[in-house]
């Protein structure tokens, strides 16, 4: 309950803080564009027309919106890491509290505060598994940023790649360099079932993205991240406790 509610706080702290009424001046307030955007970022929408749409905001206010909210590092703008040079940018909320509270919490505090926070849970429940697949995927890269021994030599980034129609998705790439790399260490899966580890057909899929991807080949090496482990012999796959081992200290 206490962490929940250092959440809530630290949410309603970067609205404030964006909306301008945080330490604003009587008769200076910012204008409030960033919120809708935020809101849009926060609900699932990551390219730039998407979240215009949802947003209902035209290109220009969206941009000044969206510049405002990278200043307040309340969103980071991630384009795809391979070879070749891409303007395929995806926004994200920072924040996890702050992306778990756009998710679920702010859109429904009318039924919240009329004592209908049941509603709120079961929407919660049935979004939850798909909601944490996504939201792992930074947790993830992090943790892999922070353990370059268990990496390919070379590895000095660690990014996603994807396409514009997303026909191309990969969770893990890894690189000499960023934001274009002149060579690509690995890609990789991020796999977080609660039972079904990473397995032949996940593996096949993630090879024939692969051999779609600027850079990478039949010979570039595979990782996986797997909350319950892999079926494949001989893949290279990490497991949480493995992905902890890069915050321990001593």
């Amino acid at each position: 309950m206490k962490r929940s509610l250092t959440s809530i706080v630290v949410a309603v702290a970067v609205l404030a803080l964006l909306d301008g009424t945080a330490g604003a001046q009587p008769g200076h307030r910012q204008p409030a564009i960033a919120l809708s955007p935020l809101g849009a970022i926060g609900t699932g929408e990551r390219s730039f027309s998407l979240i215009a749409r949802a947003a209902g905001v035209p290109p220009a206010s969206l941009n000044r919106s969206l510049v405002l909210l990278s200043t307040k590092r309340a969103v980071e703008a991630v384009t795809p890491l391979s070879t070749r040079p891409s303007r395929e940018t995806r926004y994200r909320v920072a924040d996890p509290h702050l992306r778990f509270w756009l998710a679920f919490l702010g859109p429904h505090l009318p039924e919240i505060e009329r004592g209908r926070g049941d509603l709120t849970l079961a929407r919660l429940r049935a979004s939850w598994l798909a909601w944490r697949g996504r939201a792992v995927e930074p947790v993830v890269r992090e943790s892999l940023r922070r353990l370059p021994e268990r990496l390919p030599a070379g590895t000095g980034a660690v990014g996603g790649y994807w396409t514009r129609n997303s026909d191309v998705e990969i969770d893990l790439v890894g690189a000499d360099r960023e934001p274009i790399a002149k060579t690509v260490t690995f890609v990789g899966s991020i796999k977080w079932q609660e039972s079904r580890p990473f397995d032949v057909h996940d593996l096949g899929r993630l090879a024939q993205h692969r051999d779609r991807m600027p850079g990478a080949g039949a010979d570039t090496p595979l990782l996986v991240v797997s909350r319950t482990g892999s079926t494949v012999d001989g893949l290279a796959a990490l497991t949480p406790d493995d992905l902890l081992t890069a915050y321990r200290v001593g």
